[in-house]
């Protein structure tokens, strides 16, 4: 017997202030808060995206600075682009992937988060690199 994921359901970031981190995450990102399970007996901010949910915790610290991300994916990124520079909000262009426009803004606490929207479906053939053939490298 295999086990069967579906889907991604939802990430969690750490937060330092709760009252900053939801006006960034409901106010500028635009999602929708979401009553937590109410036998949490600590602070958690949750917000829904459909099928999907960001978890914000209240810690005294912020997670350490890092690569880790999520990613929201949009309708339009060049949009999006102008409407995080409106705001305020510095963005980071990032490598480019085939078929993708992409970049990364960070929120209060600097959690990365990347901004995608796919150009077309991501091909995982049209990505593979070839290797070179063992037997023939160094003739």
């Amino acid at each position: 017997m295999s086990l069967d994921i579906i889907k991604l359901d939802h990430c969690s970031i750490l937060i330092t202030d709760v009252a900053r981190s939801r006006q960034f995450y409901r106010d500028i990102l635009g999602l929708r808060a979401i009553n937590k399970p109410r036998t949490f007996d600590f602070v958690a901010l949750w917000f829904d995206l459909g099928d999907h949910h960001i978890h914000l915790l209240l810690k005294d610290r912020p997670d350490v600075i890092s690569p880790r991300h999520f990613a929201l994916r949009v309708a339009n990124a060049r949009q999006a682009r102008s409407f995080f520079q409106t705001h305020g909000i510095a963005i980071q262009e990032s490598t480019l992937i085939p078929g993708a426009d992409r970049f990364f803004i960070a929120d209060p606490d600097g959690n990365r988060i990347e901004i995608i929207q796919w150009l077309r479906p991501y091909s995982s053939e049209e990505n593979a690199v070839v290797e070179p053939d063992a037997d023939l490298v160094g003739r």
